[in-house]
Order: structure tokens, then C-alpha cells, then sequence
């Protein structure tokens, strides 16, 4: 199919879908601008995966810029499936009807959860090639796919989508997209040419070439049967037991993917002024937080003063290395399959509410400590009555994992590690006041224990 024949229909569907957009776009967990009223579309690119012709089903590909007030307009992945009728296995991903344009009469809905049309994207990336705006490529010897693998929607996630495919691979749909390589498919395709097998290797991934560079889907294998770090600590805390060796293991796997990261990346080291943006970027973050969440006023004083000796170590000459990070770790970031297998790291993508361009500068390793930390503060908050000295036990075994795997304990720069973990929980503090309420005392208690460091 040409391009231009790949986008003839969809220019003249657009003002006919947009209504049905304003009302289904918002409810979408992935969609980043909810509270906001969105007041147009535009359209950046679209192809016909499956052509649009009764009765369907037909698979449009969309990449739609959304327009809000105060944002320049962020860009997102649609997946529309189009049919003359929905059948009622179907009628949970209904978007709406179509009353007039070029497809009147029809009936669109998210296309991810239609079999059919969810099997043929895997199709799409057996073979490597082009279809109008997008590119399907696959990873240098990795192993042929195999065709017919019933696929099925994975629920749990919020900023993207996820399909697994007859629980041998899984395709990560990005949603909300930013111009450039995605670091969660640059980093995992750096570590397996780094021979780092802590991390999935991307098995096959697609794009789009113009009018601006999108990483769009990454295939990689399914880790089935395994479960997170997250489920396995609370686990323990709900048996009575120690999570010591654990988090001992996930300290020395974080070490092990930052050493491969540091080998297969550039490094760069972080002057003086480097120390001064990077704690005055935090001191931003806490104000901003605090006029968001009053509560934090009163520690707002002793927090900013965990920024400001970063930055005066800085002045007085401190240099500290910085490289690529994965830039969101905590326990829900590592898996594991049956008891005495390996540990694996997933989802690079970082922060998704961050530009891009800060997800992919180079930082501390402190940065993902940091997050490591807080997530068991948060697994023993879980607990009831709460267990602060399980939390403390593994942090202290995760640093000392750490230290045992590259020869360089994260404690041994105590004003960097404090400035990140405070930065992360006045980050933690502004999500729960708008998302999660009743879990506002998990980082308002590490507020109040970083504010009283020395």
C-alpha cells in the first residue's frame, strides 16, 4: 500500500472521530492530560494496517496530536479497530459510532483488544519492512517468530499498553510519545550487545520514520510465571519473614546493569556547575511540590537544605560520574521466575511524566538506589502495624549487595544519596496527594526522617 493511499481515508475520518476522541480519550489510564479539557486533534500520521473495508474489521494506525490549554500538545499512539457491528465480546473497548465522514455507519473501538487485529501486529513484526510512516525491524540474530500466538491484553499497566502473545512474548505499545529513541528500547538493545542478559533482549520493535522519529512497540520475551519484587517483599512481610537476602540479590543485580550500562554508554562526569543545576532542578521540584501539597511546608526548609550541599560540595570542587540510569527502579521494576532463577530487570522507560531528553541525560547511579530505597519504605508501610526495621534491614543489605558486586557502596556519598532520595519522595509526596490519598503518610513519614539527617 502506498503512503499516500494509507492516508487519503483517515485525513476525512478525523473531523468525524474527533467527537467521539473528546469523551474516550480522557478515560484512557495512559492518557497524561486528565483535568484538563482537550479542545482539538491534529494529525500527525496514520496507516491502514488492515484496510478499512466492510465489514470489517479494519486496523488504523493513528498518531494524533492532542490539544489541551497551557500544553504544546502531546503526541499519542491509536490503535482504532473499525467494524459495521461490535460483538459483544468487544463491547468493553467501544469507542463509539460514527454518524458521519467517510466510514458513517461504522462502529470504532481500541483495537488492541480484538484478537484478530492484535495478531496481526505481531504479523507485522515477523517480517522486517515498511508500511507507509512505519518501520518494523528486528534484532540482529535473534531467534525467527513464530506465527499464530493467540494474543491477549495485559490490564495492569497505566502509561502504556501491553499485548502478550501465547505467553511467549510481549509487545509494550507506547502511548504518550516523545520525539526520539525510547530508553526502554536504547538501553535493552545496548545491554544485550553488551552481553548483559540481566534484561530481556528486544526480540523485534517498530517506529515511525516521519515527519518525526517515534519509538512505537517493543517486542521482548514474556518472563512467565514470574512475579515482581514487589509481590515477593510483601510476601515476606505478610509470613513474618526477613527479605535480607533479596534485597542483597537486587542490590548486586542493579550493580551488575549499571556496570554494563557504564561499558556499553558514554560516562561523563559532573563538575561544579553541573552539582549546582542539578540541586537547584530539585530545590524547583520542592517548591513546586509545596505549593501543590501545603503539607510540606514546614519541612521545606531542612529538605532544600539536602540540595544545597550537593550543590556546595559541587563549588568546592567535588566531581561525581554520571551515565545512562534506568531512571524508575523500585521493587515492581524486577522479576522472577521460580525459586533459583535469575533476577530480571524491565521497563527503561524511566519516568514517563519526564522529557525525554532528561530520561536519556546521564546521572548518578544514586539516582536508581535512591528509588530502590523508598520502594521497600513503601512494602513495609503495607504492613500493619508497620515494620520500619524490615525496611531498614534491606536497605542496608541492597546497599551492601550493591557494594559487593562493583566494589562501590552507594552509602559512601551520603549528601548525593539523601538529595535523591528526598528529591524521589517529594515526588512520591505530590503523586499521592493527587492520585492516592490514603497512602500520603508513606512519604510524608520519609519527609519527615530525611529532614532530621544531619
Amino acid at each position: 500500500m502506498s503512503e499516500a493511499a494509507s492516508t487519503r481515508i483517515p485525513l476525512a475520518l478525523l473531523p468525524s472521530l474527533a467527537p467521539l476522541l473528546h469523551q474516550w480519550l480522557p478515560r484512557q489510564r495512559w492518557f497524561a492530560g486528565k483535568g484538563t479539557p482537550v479542545t482539538g486533534f491534529s494529525l500527525v500520521s496514520a496507516t491502514e494496517l488492515l484496510p478499512l473495508r466492510s465489514p470489517g474489521p479494519g486496523l488504523l494506525h493513528l498518531l494524533a496530536r492532542v490539544e489541551q490549554p497551557g500544553s504544546p500538545g502531546d503526541c499519542y499512539q491509536l490503535l482504532i479497530g473499525v467494524r459495521e457491528t461490535l460483538p459483544p465480546t468487544l463491547a468493553p473497548a467501544l469507542i463509539g459510532h460514527l454518524a458521519d465522514g467517510p466510514l458513517a455507519g461504522r462502529t470504532v473501538y481500541e483495537g488492541t483488544h480484538d484478537p484478530r487485529l492484535a495478531a496481526l501486529l505481531l504479523e507485522r513484526l515477523r517480517t522486517p519492512g515498511s508500511l507507509g510512516p512505519l518501520r518494523f525491524q528486528r534484532y540482529d540474530g535473534s531467534p525467527a517468530i513464530p506465527g499464530a500466538l493467540a494474543p491477549r491484553p495485559l490490564g495492569a499497566e497505566q502509561s502504556n499498553s501491553s499485548l502478550v502473545y501465547g505467553d511467549a512474548y510481549i509487545l509494550k505499545l507506547f502511548r504518550r510519545l516523545h520525539p526520539g529513541p525510547n530508553p526502554d528500547l536504547e538501553l535493552p538493545l545496548a545491554l544485550a550487545r553488551a552481553g548483559c542478559e540481566r534484561v530481556p533482549t528486544p526480540i523485534a520493535w517498530y517506529e515511525s520514520a516521519t515527519p518525526e522519529p517515534f519509538t512505537l512497540g517493543v517486542l521482548q520475551p514474556f518472563l512467565r510465571g514470574s512475579r515482581d519484587g514487589w509481590v515477593l517483599a510483601l510476601e515476606a512481610l505478610a509470613e513474618g519473614r526477613s527479605f535480607r537476602t533479596e534485597a542483597g540479590e537486587l542490590g548486586q543485580v542493579t550493580a551488575e546493569v549499571h556496570t554494563a550500562l557504564a561499558r556499553a554508554l558514554p560516562s561523563v562526569k559532573l563538575s561544579g556547575a553541573h552539582s549546582e543545576e542539578l540541586a537547584a532542578a530539585m530545590i524547583r521540584r520542592l517548591e513546586a511540590a509545596v505549593r501543590t501539597v501545603p503539607a510540606l511546608d514546614p519541612y521545606a526548609p531542612r529538605l532544600r537544605k539536602a540540595f544545597e550541599a550537593v550543590s556546595l560540595l559541587g563549588r568546592r570542587g567535588r566531581i561525581w560520574a554520571a551515565q545512562r540510569v534506568h531512571g524508575d527502579l523500585h521493587l515492581g521494576q524486577i522479576l522472577r521466575g521460580p525459586v533459583a532463577t535469575p533476577w530480571s530487570v524491565i521497563d527503561f522507560e524511566g519516568e514517563p511524566a519526564r522529557p525525554l531528553t532528561e530520561r536519556c541525560r546521564p546521572q548518578p547511579v544514586v539516582r536508581d538506589v535512591a528509588g530502590m530505597l523508598r520502594s521497600f519504605d513503601y512494602a513495609a508501610r503495607t504492613h500493619r502495624p508497620w515494620n520500619p526495621s524490615w525496611a531498614e534491614a534491606c536497605r542496608d543489605a541492597y546497599c551492601s549487595g550493591y557494594a559487593q558486586a562493583c566494589g562501590a557502596d552507594p552509602r559512601a556519598e551520603p549528601e548525593l544519596l539523601r538529595a535523591y532520595e528526598t528529591d524521589k519522595a517529594v515526588y512520591e509526596v505530590v503523586y499521592e496527594a493527587r492520585h492516592r490519598p490514603d497512602w500520603l503518610p508513606v512519604p510524608m513519614a520519609a519527609i519527615d526522617r530525611l529532614a532530621t539527617l544531619d
